[in-house]
């Protein structure tokens, strides 16, 4: 069981980082009392697997020391099936300062709205010593969503297994998938429906994949798909993106669509990305 403790200044970004890691398939729980955590823990580990990697928000809204309340209760949630890890995310006092500015929202510090200057440098105070026994620190200051998004990934995951493709195999007929990123349309292939042995099976039969990427047409539009998608892929990990589409289409979704889709499922797979492949309408 992974735990990750986010902490940190206020104005961070400390919700932005769990919104990503629950992106990343992490039960997260924003602002949970201290003293709750170990039975909370308890439960976790009472579901049987259930929840696997979890992330619990705690900062200076709550009440007394931070630093000396999670240090009471860390010897307790570090074991052999238990990783604690502490996320602290801090940014410049300029910075949290315009954030607070922008969002209206007032400093947890500041109750009146005023002299956020001066909540700001007492928080620091107050959080230095958390600061000191954090895992990862991780500055805002002058990264984007998508950069921060990339940060916790190589940290939580190991890049780009947090990535999901699934790849998608339908019929026009029946209309597009509406979760489609990318829409590739195949049916300018010759049709396995008009050849007589073939009509009855599917793509994922070895003679009807045959018969569909032995054409040429087939074999350089695949080449391209799989040059084009080479060069995507990595840009969306790039810019945060956490999973996409990609929908592969032909008449019924029974031929076609289905040989080129598994056949892309492992050509995506043996790049390194974690990827599924569905067939949407192969029974109907």
């Amino acid at each position: 069981m992974v735990f990750v403790i986010i902490t940190g200044l206020s104005g961070a970004g400390k919700s932005r980082a769990a919104a990503i890691l629950e992106d990343m398939d992490f039960y997260c729980v924003d602002n949970m009392p201290i003293e709750l955590i170990p039975h909370f823990v308890e439960i976790c580990r009472a579901a049987e697997g259930r929840y696997e990697k979890v992330a619990l928000v705690t900062d200076i809204r709550e009440r007394g020391n931070l630093a000396e309340s999670l240090a009471a209760i860390w010897d307790k949630l570090n074991g052999s099936e238990l990783k604690v890890k502490v996320l602290f995310l801090e940014a410049s006092d300029n910075v949290i300062t315009r954030r607070y500015k922008e969002s209206r929202r007032k400093h947890p510090l500041a109750p009146n709205g005023t002299d956020i200057d001066a909540a700001i440098k007492l928080e620091r105070q107050k959080l230095a010593e958390l600061r000191g026994r954090a895992d990862f620190i991780i500055d805002t200051t002058d990264i984007s969503p998508a950069e921060l998004a990339r940060h916790l990934a190589e940290i939580f995951s190991g890049g780009i297994s947090r990535f999901k493709i699934n790849v998608i195999s339908f019929g026009f007929k029946y209309g597009s998938p509406a979760e489609a990123d990318m829409v590739f349309d195949v049916r300018f292939l010759p049709n396995p429906h008009y050849v007589p042995e073939l009509s009855p099976k599917t793509g994922k039969d070895a003679d009807v994949s045959e018969f569909v990427l032995s054409q040429p047409a087939a074999k350089e539009f695949t080449s391209k798909l799989n040059d084009m998608l080479s060069f995507l892929l990595p840009h969306y990990i790039e810019e945060g993106k956490q999973a996409i589409v990609i929908a592969i289409g032909c008449t019924g979704g029974h031929h076609r669509s289905v040989a080129i889709a598994e056949r892309l499922t492992r050509f995506i797979s043996d790049l390194g990305y974690s990827v599924s492949v569905s067939h949407r309408d192969i029974i109907k």
